[in-house]
């Protein structure tokens, strides 16, 4: 039977489902629009009626990676301790990562060459830091980090996503416990540097 030709919001987030799909399961390698109209059941011309090509098709995985990667930050907690809570924003970037390494690496590597990233995509990676330069900003603002909201967020994100490279290729350690542990000195030792150096008091004479 003939597939129905029918380009809806429905089969162009089916598309995007079966691009995030493929990406996981074979890498940036695998995927192609033939691939991606296969896993969702359709032509490949649809695929280029819905995204214009393949560069199309990775730009909306882009987006859709930092949709999710948003989401999962701004849901973790505000409460009366702004350190704590940069540390579970940590916590839940590392598991993004860890949980979407494909999808990740297209957010962040660049693995195609094709898809070359514009003011949009600049935008939504944007709306990302802005997130953290927010919750970094409340630690500022309480008196527990001495320094600049956005260059503490880069530096953050730069070790974050580090951390989580070396971890999701295994040279971080062998163990749950040993790379847990990694993690934890990492940004605490990050963290603790970013405290107000207090003024030693006064020598007496």
């Amino acid at each position: 039977m003939p597939r129905t030709k029918l380009r809806t919001p429905e089969l162009k987030q089916r598309l995007r489902d079966a691009a995030i799909e493929v990406l996981t399961r074979q890498g940036p390698g695998g995927l192609t629009t033939r691939t991606v109209a296969e896993a969702a059941d359709t032509s490949t011309p649809a695929v280029y009626e819905l995204f214009g090509d393949k560069a199309g098709l990775v730009r909306e995985v882009f987006f859709e990676g930092f949709r999710v990667l948003r989401a999962g930050l701004a849901a973790t907690p505000e409460s009366g301790d702004p350190v704590a809570d940069l540390r579970e924003l940590a916590v839940a970037y590392r598991v993004f990562i860890n949980e979407h390494p494909q999808l990740a690496r297209v957010m962040f590597s660049r693995p195609f060459g094709d898809f070359d990233p514009g003011p949009a995509e600049t935008q939504a990676g944007a709306s990302v830091r802005t997130l953290v330069v927010g919750r970094v900003q409340r630690c500022i603002g309480a008196g527990e980090m001495d320094g600049d909201a956005t260059d503490i967020a880069h530096g953050l994100v730069a070790l974050i996503q580090g951390l989580a490279e070396a971890e999701i290729s295994r040279r971080l350690g062998t163990s749950r416990a040993s790379v847990d542990r990694r993690w934890e000195v990492a940004i605490d030792a990050m963290l603790a540097g970013l405290r107000p150096r207090r003024a030693s008091p006064a020598s007496s004479g």
